[in-house]
């Protein structure tokens, strides 16, 4: 199994960030952007797309709710044609920026509450495929889910996530909080090395369940995310 990692990026001029970029662009293969919505602004995303177009990765869209100071990772009441009203005003955004450095835009990956809203709702992420056909491109989600069904019904292409710096519940959904803890990067690379060996992940409650995926996504936001990243990247290297 060919196992790639990505992040969040250009969140570090956020009140939830701590500008952990510029260490975490040699350790991973794709770069999901904040859009201004939960994160970022205009001189933010050139910043960003231009140091992740230098250093060769991937550039993916990663919109969010319009709430910067919940970060996104405060659910809103939303119809489809919200959702996509929204997707498409920030992937547009992006696209701006990547034209002007020359770089294609790679996939979509909803950011936080968002990514949940649509994990569980099959018409919310329609509307996310329906930007992502018209651009051409993929989305990232989790297996299992509406964002992996609906996916794959209509054709777009479709990489599945782990998550190696949250927890997971017994039913496979993620724990997201508004403002996560800084994870150990030994605790990450176990979570890490249990799914790459076992095809396993470990619920909060101590069980174990199935995985699958064909990334490992590392946050931004917390103070060790490098290290955290590095540890993953030294495990998928050795693969």
């Amino acid at each position: 199994m060919s196992v790639t990692i990505n992040s969040d990026m250009g969140e570090s001029l956020g009140i939830h960030s701590f500008g952990n970029d510029e260490g975490l662009l040699p350790l991973i293969d794709s770069a999901n952007v904040a859009c201004g919505f939960h994160a970022g602004d205009p001189t933010n995303l050139r910043i960003t797309v231009a140091a992740a177009a230098a250093a060769g990765i991937r550039i993916g869209a990663h919109p969010g709710l319009p709430d910067i100071w919940g970060f996104g990772r405060r659910e809103m009441k939303m119809d489809a044609d919200e959702v996509r009203d929204i997707v498409r005003y920030q992937v547009g955004a992006l696209s701006a920026f990547l034209r002007a450095e020359g770089v294609p835009l790679s996939h979509i990956k909803p950011h936080g509450s968002l990514y949940g809203m649509v994990a569980r709702g099959p018409e919310l992420m329609e509307a996310v495929c329906d930007v992502a056909e018209n651009y051409g491109v993929g989305v990232y989600g989790m297996a299992g889910t509406a964002h992996e069904e609906v996916a794959t019904r209509r054709g777009v292409p479709f990489t599945a996530e782990l998550y190696v710096d949250l927890g997971y519940r017994a039913d496979g959904s993620l724990i997201i909080v508004r403002r996560p803890k800084a994870t150990p990067p030994e605790v990450a690379a176990e979570r890490a090395r249990l799914a790459l060996e076992d095809g396993l992940i470990r619920a909060d409650t101590g069980e174990t369940f199935p995985v699958t995926f064909s990334s490992i996504c590392v946050h931004s936001d917390t103070p060790n995310a490098v290290d955290v990243a590095r540890a993953v990247r030294e495990l998928v290297s050795a693969r």
